[in-house]
């Protein structure tokens, strides 16, 4: 798909009022501002590119089109659901702003996407993943108190590199986590977890603190790098990467173990709403999808255990 390279003002206009929504007034996070106004930049230029220098002409049939010019490009269905959601999005804002006259995504479908089940770890394999760092180096501190809090906490990992030390409280055993939209939610941590805590924030974070340049030194953060600054998203991914390489687990991601730790809270019994909270899901259907994860592992253990499966 050909687009310009620079949008007509009012496509323009509209874009930034998007991000100043999606940033100040929802508060998501950089990154999923950033996919928003992608995918939206891409409609802009599509109506562009069709002589559509205005968001308030653009038709229903439009969209439709723009849809399924992508689809022809190629475009896997979950990439389309997301896109149309980024459509729609935009043009309630517009409406509601006064700048169009009437939605034009308002009946807008979302393409349905692949069912995929979330990669999930066995007991024993979270066990190999966790014991794999040095427990003998400051970086291998840091990484099993990172496992460990990712797989106790079910915490997501942009979650967990932005806690600073007062959000963690070892004599209760908890962790207060800021999820999207800055909702706050305070979680429980198991002995393990605390234990591994302890150790990496009164000895691996104070050497990796004290050999950092005072500039980039951040004195709050829990999970510090090399050079005593915070440790970033990438660089957490990278850890358990690492972790799973050593303890040979294949693809291993910070979301696999948040996959985990839900559905094996839910194996143990554990009530759906309850983990729908742990999680900080605003809708229970979101948390759903381990319940299918679940019974797939009941029918595999039936299947691999009866005599008659």
């Amino acid at each position: 798909m050909d687009l310009p390279e620079e949008l007509p003002a009012p496509w323009a206009a509209a874009l930034d009022t998007l991000g100043v929504h999606l940033r100040d007034e929802r508060m998501l996070a950089a990154h999923t501002v950033a996919a928003y106004l992608r995918d939206a930049r891409q409609l802009a230029g599509f109506c562009a590119a069709l002589g559509i220098p205005d968001p308030a002409e653009v038709q229903p049939l439009v969209l439709r089109r723009f849809l399924a010019a992508l689809a022809e490009e190629g475009y896997a269905r979950a990439s389309l659901a997301r896109k149309s959601a980024a459509v729609r999005g935009l043009f309630a804002l517009l409406a509601r702003r006064g700048a169009v006259e009437a939605d034009p995504a308002l009946a807008l479908g979302t393409p349905k996407g692949e069912r995929r089940l979330p990669k999930v770890l066995t007991v024993a394999q979270v066990e190999r993943l966790l014991a794999a760092p040095d427990p003998s180096t400051a970086a291998g501190q840091r990484d099993r108190a990172l496992l460990e809090l990712l797989y106790a906490s079910g915490a997501r990992v942009s979650e967990a590199v932005g806690l600073d030390t007062g959000a963690i409280d070892l004599a209760a055993g908890a962790v207060r986590l800021f999820g999207k939209g800055s909702k706050e939610r305070l979680v429980p941590l198991g002995e393990p977890a605390c234990v591994a805590l302890e150790r990496y924030l009164g000895d691996g974070r104070v050497r990796l603190l004290a050999s950092g340049a005072d500039a980039d030194a951040d004195a709050a953060a829990v999970f510090l790098n090399g050079r005593g600054a915070r440790l970033g998203v990438r660089d957490a991914r990278e850890a358990v990467d690492r972790a799973a390489r050593l303890a040979g687990l294949g693809k291993v991601t910070p979301h696999t173990l948040r996959h985990s730790y839900a559905t094996h809270l839910l194996e143990g019994g554990a009530d759906l709403r309850a983990v729908q909270e742990l999680l900080g899901h605003v809708a229970l259907s979101t948390t759903q999808i381990y319940t299918h994860v679940s019974r797939e592992h009941l029918r595999s253990t039936y299947e691999h255990a009866h005599p008659r499966a």
